[in-house]
């Protein structure tokens, strides 16, 4: 490693605690006619957000001043931990059922999702493990597939819950940093194609997301159904207009729009504070993003770049999918904004990422 650095990157601090702050407030103003009708009490779920978000940004600052050689250390003994509990979670009595979907385990009055832990530990390991091979990665069978067979391994667990949105991160932020490391694209090209099709075969084997594609292609056909989610929530974001209708004025949270203050916070934002409010989160995403690759870009050795682009690639999918979902550019998959939208795995896991790559960026040349 090069000398340390005295700060970390203050540009993603900036755009995280920005981004945190935005969250917590559009946590509250979603949620808040819900929560009282429940729990009386409108700020039950901002004062949880709040501690996830303070849990998270103590995680991202303790991690950011850590050897970076720990993480590597770290990598075997995490993915082995994060395989056993996704199984784990599949036991009947277990794992806790919500949605339809057993992806939970519940620690007393809190709950994780060990899903969310295997993206951060897939990360890791993907990052030593092809630091160590990249001699290899341009060859087929030895080089391309055993780290896909691991990726794959995790998938196909997450799809036993089923969790589609949180398995196609994965996937997506494993191949982008298998292609980092040098794998050829001709080969990801043609695994891609075998990818499409068992991709349309999970589709196939489930109704469900049949209509979730249909719904996709053409929300009113089934307006009560399939459609419904896509249909609110650009109801939410049409009268949004330029300026919003303004902080907490939303009509769609008022029990029209499902999942208001999670998958769907977006969708209030843009209702409430319009493309303004809209477009200075996207806007922060890219930052964040750009930082992100200047991190990997500059980084002193391989796995530091993998480390960071792993990093990077998973915020910018899981942003991206939601964000296209709420708009109608995607099909309907239950995924959170990061940052944004209300959950205590998935806020404090990629806050504790963030950490990883502040600590890369007091590295770079």
């Amino acid at each position: 490693m090069s000398k340390m650095r005295t700060n970390p990157d203050y540009v993603i601090v900036t755009a995280i605690l920005l981004l945190l702050a935005i969250g917590v407030i559009m946590v509250y103003s979603a949620s808040a006619a819900y929560s009282y009708h429940r729990y009386d009490d409108a700020f039950f779920y901002a004062k949880r957000q709040l501690l996830f978000a303070g849990l998270g940004v103590f995680l991202m600052f303790v991690i950011s001043n850590l050897d970076p050689r720990r993480f590597a250390e770290w990598a075997r003994l995490g993915i082995i931990l994060c395989f056993f509990l996704l199984i784990v979670v599949l036991i009947p009595g277990v794992g806790l059922l919500r949605g339809g979907a057993r992806s939970w385990l519940g620690i007393g009055a809190f709950s994780i999702q060990p899903s969310e832990f295997m993206k951060l530990a897939m990360i890791a390991f993907l990052a030593r493990y092809l630091s160590e091979h990249a001699d290899g990665m341009h060859r087929f069978t030895t080089g391309l597939l055993p780290p896909l067979a691991i990726v794959g391994a995790a998938f196909a667990l997450i799809m036993m819950q089923p969790d589609l949105g949180t398995g196609t991160v994965l996937v997506g932020t494993g191949i982008a940093m298998i292609y980092a490391a040098g794998a050829r694209l001709s080969h990801l090209g043609g695994l891609g194609l075998l990818g499409v099709g068992g991709f349309a075969a999970l589709v196939l084997a489930a109704p469900y997301r049949i209509k979730r594609i249909t719904a996709f292609l053409n929300p009113w056909q089934d307006p009560l159904g399939a459609g419904y989610h896509l249909i609110q929530s650009l109801y939410a974001i049409g009268p949004g207009g330029l300026m919003g209708l303004g902080l907490g004025m939303s009509r769609q949270k008022h029990l029209y729009l499902p999942e208001p203050h999670t998958d769907f916070i977006f969708s209030i934002l843009a209702e409430e504070l319009g493309f303004i409010g809209a477009g200075t989160v996207i806007m922060l995403f890219s930052i964040l993003v750009w930082r992100g690759i200047r991190v990997a870009i500059m980084a002193p050795n391989l796995f530091s770049s993998l480390l960071a682009t792993g990093v990077t690639a998973m915020i910018t999918i899981q942003a991206v999918i939601n964000i296209g979902v709420v708009t109608g550019a995607f099909p309907v998959t239950g995924i959170t904004l990061p940052f944004l939208s209300y959950g205590g795995s998935s806020l404090t896991l990629t806050l504790a990422a963030v950490g990883i790559l502040l600590n890369l960026s007091r590295y770079t040349r």
